[in-house]
């Protein structure tokens, strides 16, 4: 029987796991959370779980069948509180992009820590499998402006969890900004949670984001229906709640002491610059704020999956990387939403329960279930690219910085001061950048700040861009692991070989550190 590897246990990760289960495989599902069903099913723990949880998901029934079949399966082994610390090549050589041949193994070793993340005594775990999907998702990227840095400035997923799983209200007077269709969502889930949202600002204008969402061939989002759905439902939540929702605005600056007390609302340029004489002050208790999403790319580039020039994984048409037997779907390849994700988690999770000998029905003979995901992967990805068009990042967004705004909020680094180390210096490095101003070399090791310190030192830069191959995405340790833990490593017990396995050198990276 074909081993499966799924990292996340989302919408891509479930999907994933069904296929491959279907296809005849045997499976292995990993999250770091404490149940199924990562940010978009997050919710209260089971033993004390809200009756209206239907009602606050969207497409909970399918959710809890997924899980129900994943976790009852007897060819399915379900890990979850599990960090995938690190994944390590096996020794088979990376390929291009392109067929593979069916006999090839995954080529790559899985570290696992069992556990909660900051217990002590941790299950190290080793796994060797044939095939492994990797469904990581993605987090937050938040633009830096003056104050974000406070306490009580949330990103919007941040809110959002904390709303789905403990119903922990963030504020009172919340303040939801940035851009994309996430901030709907977010403010719902903060007023389901009882706290208050006295606005909502989305930076792109009303003819930017009907110019993205319409063009070409405006007649395809008729083949989204379910987004029109959610979209009344939030509707409906915002005039219930007197909700006001305004294009072309954002917050330029967030004000208070030890908290944030209020924040500064502004009409933006179309490259998202604040419009001078049209600032609004506004008392707020919290700040909720994100500007789209960036992959979580770090066992994607560790495992050696080439990327695309707008840093997503690189797939083929069965969703296999660039690296034989992994596989990656959902967010990591694009941002999608959800149903762009389970049809990419069933694609790839049929074609990684593909055996040896071709006996599994696969990519070349779909089932139905297969045929449709495919279909519903055509069309949203056209509904990604509308998502992008419509609210995506301007490339010229941070000129109006100031010195003292704050870009790594973990090493406490201002524009100021990666604006005065590359005017100082020839380098245009991304390391000896990053080494000299410290910025992204914090506690979360550039997840929240690196692609922003990124572009921002690439602008600065002599010659206007970065010439090494540096990426704050690199994260050889994925998350930090205790000493005596990684002392366990060497009694770790290969999961597909069933033979003692070492760990591998783990070799210090000091721009990582």
């Amino acid at each position: 029987m074909r081993s499966v590897a799924i990292i996340g246990g989302g919408p891509a990760g479930l999907a994933a796991a069904l296929a491959a289960l279907d296809g005849g495989a045997s499976v292995i599902l990993i999250d770091s959370a404490r149940d199924l069903g990562g940010q978009y099913w997050r919710s209260m723990p089971r033993s004390r779980r809200a009756a209206d949880e239907a009602r606050l998901h969207h497409g909970w029934s399918r959710f809890v069948a997924a899980r129900d079949r994943v976790e009852s399966s007897d060819a399915c082994e379900v890990l979850t509180g599990a960090q995938v610390w690190s994944i390590e090549p096996a020794g088979q050589a990376v390929g291009q992009i392109g067929p593979a041949p069916r006999s090839e193994q995954s080529g790559v070793a899985i570290n696992l820590a069992i556990g909660p993340a900051d217990g002590l005594g941790q299950t190290m775990r080793r796994l060797t499998p044939d095939a492994v999907v990797l469904a990581t998702g993605a987090h937050d990227r938040t633009l830096p402006f003056p104050g974000w840095e406070l306490p009580g400035v949330f990103t919007g997923g941040a809110a959002q969890a904390l709303a789905k799983s403990e119903r922990v209200r963030v504020g009172d007077r919340v303040v939801v900004a940035g851009a994309g269709p996430f901030l709907l969502p977010v403010a719902s889930s903060i007023v389901s949670a009882g706290g208050g949202v006295v606005g909502v600002f989305e930076a792109s204008s009303t003819r930017g984001a009907a110019r993205g969402w319409l063009r070409p061939a405006p007649w395809r989002l008729a083949r989204t229906t379910g987004k029109f759905g959610e979209l009344t439902g939030y509707a409906a939540t915002f005039a219930g709640s007197r909700i006001p929702y305004r294009l072309g605005m954002g917050v330029v600056s967030a004000h208070g002491t030890e908290h944030v007390d209020a924040v500064t609302v502004a009409r933006l340029s179309p490259g998202w610059h604040p419009i001078p004489g049209t600032e609004r002050r506004i008392e707020v208790d919290a700040v909720c704020v994100s500007h789209g999403f960036m992959p979580r790319l770090e066992l994607a580039i560790a495992a050696g999956c080439e990327l695309t020039d707008d840093r997503f994984v690189a797939v083929r048409d069965d969703q296999q990387t660039s690296v034989p037997g992994v596989f990656a779907a959902g967010e990591i390849t694009g941002i999608g939403g959800v149903d762009l994700a389970w049809a990419e988690g069933t694609i790839a999770g049929a074609a990684a329960a593909i055996s040896a000998d071709g006996a599994v029905t696969g990519p070349g003979d779909p089932t139905p279930e297969l045929r449709r995901a495919r279909r519903s992967r055509t069309v949203f990805t056209d509904f990604a690219r509308r998502l992008d068009a419509a609210h995506g990042i301007p490339a010229e967004w941070g000129d109006e910085l100031t010195d003292d705004t704050v870009i790594c909020r973990c090493e406490e680094v201002t524009y100021g001061q990666l604006r005065s180390v590359a005017e100082s210096t020839p380098s245009a490095g991304l390391r000896s950048l990053k080494l000299t101003t410290r910025v992204s070399l914090g506690p979360c090791q550039g997840r929240i700040c690196g692609r922003n310190a990124e572009q921002l030192l690439a602008r600065l830069a002599p010659a206007g861009e970065l010439r090494d191959a540096v990426s704050t995405d690199r994260r050889p340790i994925v998350t930090p692991q205790r000493i005596g833990d990684l002392a366990a490593l060497d009694r770790c017990v290969d999961d597909q070989a069933g033979s003692s396995a070492s760990a591998g050198t783990i070799q210090h990276h000091e721009e990582e550190r």
